[in-house]
């Protein structure tokens, strides 16, 4: 790169970060029609590893409304069961999905297959490539950058987003804060062969100064990870070896499994942190850059994907002209609860294990009782972990369903999470509908490009508009034409032009 400042196109999207939600969020984007660049800092051909290695029901279902999740289910192993501390065992087979259970795999296969979904859409990729500042204007932002060989230059687009990390360079350069707290320093991390395998379960244990935890990654590995309170100074710099994680586990489960042959180690430390707004301007923060949190629950990676998601196709409606920009600011309204909930459950999670006194170990086995014997609370909490529990408010008046994810169902047309395939809404009505002007198929017309039509193969007589990342925008129990021509109005834009029909009727 020269250091020449080179101006793109005022409906360009500017990534920073190449990790999973960056490459969801910029495949999403590109497969709409827009123009997108992604900066990161690694050179090229570098992956990130293995840090997350958790891929759960919920974040499955969105790679599956993006034809991922079959390809990505065949690289890893399927665990229908989680157990947490001595007394309580969350069971997956149950969950309400077509992937009732944890995925382990590795963090690089979610990378590898985004990589190749973002490429075939045209994302164009700047490796090697630093953030170092951000100017926002009336029309447009410019990303301030470095390149590999040390000169800069300056990106311009319609909008920025950074999911860039925990560091976030997008974030500083917004002057954002990054409010919260270090809760465990010094987690040694190790991906090891073990001669005494455990059960083939998420296993979470906490005993005195030392808690850990195990997990199988289907492929002769483990993951095992533990933390040490007497030695919770030691700065992340600082080298670690199998010799210190066999002391933790040993006190942590009595027993270090024989493991030996470690292909990847690290030490870090656990913080829990979010911004105040997930909006500045033309500059949107998601993932890492915007929420962290313990890895408790294995929760980190996923909520990043679940965020550009939900921000991708609202993104790109602005961008392309059918949505105004006021749409942007929901983005922040619903995800950033949502980072909060799981800043909370994780935490809870974390603190639960490294119970160490009389008082919070009897606290842990109440609550575990609680959890594993009542059903309504075993569900929220695994709604929690899994991702399918969240739902998004809707206004007052709203049908009950509105802002819920949509399971997976049947259609005249095949599957919901098929159809979402399009990144466009999916309107579904009742085999027989109500009577009206232009029944909703014709309503439907002038909006191909947004908008998937098709019919429950039941009997179900309500009318659903599912929004492209599987919630539902708007609901009724019975609706005429007029009222799902309103619907689609008020969410999908005006008809397009060259219809040659209008919203007020046909």
């Amino acid at each position: 790169m020269n250091g020449t400042t080179s101006h793109r196109s005022v409906r360009d999207v500017i990534v920073a970060g190449a990790g999973p939600t960056g490459l969801l969020l910029a495949g999403d984007l590109a497969a709409a029609g827009v123009p997108v660049t992604v900066v990161e800092r690694r050179p090229a051909g570098i992956s990130n590893l293995t840090r997350a290695f958790g891929v759960h029901a919920r974040t499955l279902e969105q790679l599956d409304a993006r034809g991922l999740a079959d390809e990505l289910i065949a690289t890893g192993q399927p665990l229908t069961e989680m157990r947490l501390f001595d007394h309580l065992s969350l069971d997956l087979s149950e969950l309400p999905s077509r992937f009732p259970y944890l995925l382990i795999t590795p963090q690089y296969e979610v990378e590898r297959l985004l990589l190749r979904r973002a490429e075939k859409n045209g994302v164009t990729f700047l490796y090697g490539t630093e953030v170092t500042g951000i100017v926002q204007g009336e029309a447009s932002v410019d990303v301030e950058v470095r390149y590999e060989d040390d000169s800069t230059g300056t990106l311009t687009g319609a909008y920025a987003v950074g999911a860039d990390g925990v560091r976030s360079a997008v974030r500083k350069a917004l002057g954002l804060p990054f409010l919260g707290h270090s809760v465990i320093k010094s987690i040694v991390l190790a991906d090891v062969l073990l001669e005494q395998e455990p059960s083939r379960t998420v296993a979470v244990r906490g005993v005195g100064d030392a808690f850990g935890f195990v997990i199988p990654f289907g492929d002769g590995y483990w993951r095992v990870g533990g933390w040490d309170r007497t030695s919770s100074d030691v700065p992340d710099t600082e080298p670690t070896d199998l010799e210190e994680l066999r002391s933790i586990a040993v006190r942590a489960f009595g027993s270090d499994f024989g493991m030996h042959e470690a292909r990847w180690m690290s030490r870090f430390h656990s913080d829990e942190r979010q911004v105040p707004s997930y909006r500045v301007g033309r500059v949107l923060l998601a993932g890492d850059a915007a929420h962290t949190h313990s890895p408790a629950g294995g929760q980190g990676m996923n909520t990043g994907i679940q965020d550009a998601a939900n921000l991708g196709w609202k993104l790109a409606a602005v961008v392309n002209g059918w949505a105004p920009e006021g749409l942007l600011d929901t983005y922040h309204a619903e995800r950033h609860p949502v980072g909060k909930a799981v800043l909370r459950s994780s935490g809870a999670i974390v603190r639960l294990a490294m119970a160490h006194n009389p008082v919070q170990r009897a606290l842990r086995s109440a609550l575990s009782l609680l959890v594993g014997r009542v059903r309504p609370v075993g569900r929220r909490a695994l709604g929690q972990v899994t991702g399918l529990g969240y739902a998004y408010g809707g206004p007052r008046g709203a049908h009950r369903l509105t802002g819920k994810r949509v399971p997976d169902v049947e259609l005249k047309s095949g599957r919901l999470y098929e159809a979402l395939r399009a990144g466009k809404f999916v309107l579904i009505t009742p085999e027989i509908t109500p009577q009206g002007q232009g029944g909703p198929d014709h309503a439907g017309t002038g909006r191909e490009d947004r908008l998937v039509v098709t019919r429950w193969t039941s009997d179900r007589r309500t009318t659903l508009l599912v929004r492209p990342d599987g919630h539902v925008a708007w609901a009724a129990d019975e609706a005429d034409a007029g009222a799902i021509r309103a619907a689609l109005t008020e969410w999908t834009g005006p008809r397009n032009a060259d219809a040659g029909v209008t919203d007020s009727g046909s």
